[in-house]
């Protein structure tokens, strides 16, 4: 069992910490020996945790999981992530919340992160009027590195077992295909880095309101993803509610999707979460809507 686990109820899912075949076992101290002997093992970020997630991404297969890592190693010197997290500073992100709101925001039952995106609000001309594309995806690659540094450990913290994914709300509501369009180079870059680099990151995915055009947008992405990806993602018209309450407490839920939160300020500026939080244990509470955290493996 991983270290750090309180939760008694904590059952490790397959290929995690805790829940590892011989044969995965093997491969794990192989890949590690493998990337060690080479000289580019980073003692300081590559635990098992990581390595595992590469592992999980290439179904254990050694040699193509330590390309996807060595690959991963490239993009992140000519992406400049040392820099990024060093010095990036969005200060257009209240005026972007207008026009493309992106946030994180409390937990799920299963005390992973909610990270909720509203297609329908992008206004393409006015949000380049204040930013660039590049800057979104230096953004995204922060919130990602802040996810794995700061969020995920403070979930796991306050459930007191493992989080290691997010639960998504991709929310369409009056997305039409030209809205798509407009950003589908930037969609393809994001999702390019979020599979790529950030692998087995996604729990569950909610994409709401979707609209009947949606499923020719749908074949446009669906190549784009692996299998495993595909069935964590459900889609759903506008009757939704009730799918997003059975997974995420209605005192986590913003209003705007049929929960109770009204954070000061509005919600997506917010970053609420155990993250953000002295008391975690409040948020852990809170995670299951009756005082007790919930024991689902993330």
């Amino acid at each position: 069992m991983p270290a750090g686990v309180t939760d008694p109820n904590y059952k490790p899912g397959p290929g995690r910490l805790g829940n590892l075949t011989v044969i995965q076992l093997h491969a794990l101290e192989k890949f590690k020996k493998e990337v060690k002997d080479e000289g580019w093992f980073d003692e300081e970020r590559m635990d098992d945790e990581l390595m595992l997630r590469f592992l999980r991404a290439r179904k254990f297969d050694v040699a193509a999981a330590k390309k996807m890592l060595h690959e991963c190693e490239q993009w992140r010197k000519e992406f400049g992530i040392e820099e990024i997290m060093k010095n990036f500073d969005f200060k257009e992100k209240r005026d972007v919340d207008k026009y493309y709101p992106q946030y994180y925001h409390k937990m799920d039952k299963d005390g992973r992160p909610l990270y909720i995106e509203r297609l329908g609000y992008l206004n393409i001309k006015e949000l380049y009027r204040i930013t660039t594309q590049e800057r979104q995806l230096q953004r995204l690659v922060y919130e990602y590195e802040k996810n794995y540094n700061e969020r995920l450990p403070a979930c796991s913290k306050a459930c007191g077992h493992p989080v290691e994914t997010s639960c998504t709300i991709l929310d369409l509501w009056n997305v039409s295909l030209s809205n798509f369009y407009q950003v589908k180079d930037y969609v393809m870059s994001a999702s390019s880095i979020g599979q790529n680099r950030y692998p087995e990151s996604m729990g569950k995915f909610y994409i709401i309101n979707a609209p009947w055009a949606f499923s020719a947008v749908w074949r446009i992405i669906k190549p784009w993803l692996d299998e495993v990806t595909v069935s964590k993602i459900d889609i759903i018209g506008s009757d939704y509610k009730d799918k997003l309450l059975a997974q995420i407490p209605a005192e986590n839920l913003p209003k705007d999707f049929g929960g109770l939160c009204q954070c000061e300020g509005g919600c997506s500026l917010s970053d609420a979460g155990p993250w953000n939080c002295v008391d975690a244990a409040a948020h852990a509470s809170a995670a299951n809507g009756d005082g007790t955290p919930n024991g689902n493996a993330a």
